[in-house]
């Protein structure tokens, strides 16, 4: 079954597009399954990945106001190694519309169920708002990976994203949880970045991951060739980052997978104990009989 993850940041500018892109790439590159989901109107990811906007015949809209399967909107992204539901400007439309439909808010939960057994990891780039778009996605979603730049109003960005995820998984999808904070744009030679930094460690510890994406000229100009930076230029240090990136999710997401063998296995053991107790009682009630 698929690990939707949705990337959201009430903050803009914070590298979420980008990293949208980019870990979608890495985890292809692992060979997992992956699905990019374009929720955001400026259709920056569907054009990152090298997918004209204005030019697919079916988009975001379609899947969620129209009802359109994934398996018809989804196009292949043959260079980045992910499949890929391009964004719009119609994507305006579908929040208006879905403000009149019933259960508005399940809308792309909805449309994931025929699609959980075909990927590993879902990826939803989300709008830099709370709206509609983003609270489907959350919805949708397992958990929500936070981008931020290690600055000042950050700090109070984030703060008022956990209320967002705190109210959302109160009301519409209790399994939602954070799923990690990921430092973008970070410069070591900044002093206030790392203050902010080793905050976010002091207050949320493990939920930081210890891959940090730094400033780099090569993940910048990606875009604008259409590509992620790994197909760009793989040697660089943003692309490095990317797939350490990668590479730690499937670590923590392997660790957690243990653990549930690990609980499976004692819980098990525990019946089968249990069943043999039962039987024990039984053999000696027979016996003193």
């Amino acid at each position: 079954m698929a690990k939707i993850i949705a990337i959201s940041n009430q903050k803009g500018g914070v590298g979420k597009t980008t990293s949208s892109i980019n870990l979608a790439a890495s985890l292809a590159a692992t060979r997992r399954r992956v699905l990019l989901v374009d929720m955001d109107p400026q259709g920056n990811a569907t054009t990152g990945s090298g997918i004209d906007k204005n030019d697919v015949e079916f988009c975001g809209y379609d899947l969620l106001v129209s009802k359109t399967p994934v398996a018809e909107v989804k196009v292949h992204v043959e260079e980045a190694g992910y499949d890929l539901i391009p964004g719009n400007g119609d994507l305006t439309a579908a929040e208006v519309e879905l403000m009149t439909k019933f259960d508005r808010e399940r809308q792309l939960n909805y449309r994931f169920k025929d699609i959980e057994d075909d990927y590993d990891y879902i990826i939803i780039d989300c709008p830099p708002s709370l709206n509609m778009l983003t609270v489907n996605a959350m919805v949708a979603a397992n958990s929500v990976l936070i981008p931020m730049q290690c600055e000042y109003y950050a700090l109070e960005g984030l703060s008022a994203l956990r209320d967002t995820i705190s109210s959302i998984k109160e009301t519409l999808n209790p399994k939602l949880k954070i799923e990690g904070i990921l430092r973008t744009m970070f410069d070591p030679r900044n002093r206030l970045g790392i203050e902010v930094s080793r905050q976010l460690l002091e207050h949320f510890d493990d939920k930081v991951y210890r891959t940090v994406i730094p400033r780099n000229v090569r993940l910048a100009e990606a875009p604008s060739h259409g590509v992620p930076v790994i197909n760009y230029d793989r040697a660089s240090k943003g692309a490095r980052a990317y797939l350490a990136l990668a590479g730690e999710m499937l670590r923590r997401d392997g660790g957690n997978d243990k653990k549930k063998v690990k609980k499976k296995a004692k819980k098990d053991n525990n019946k089968r104990a249990k069943k043999h107790g039962k039987k024990s009682k039984k053999s000696k009630k027979s016996e003193t009989a």
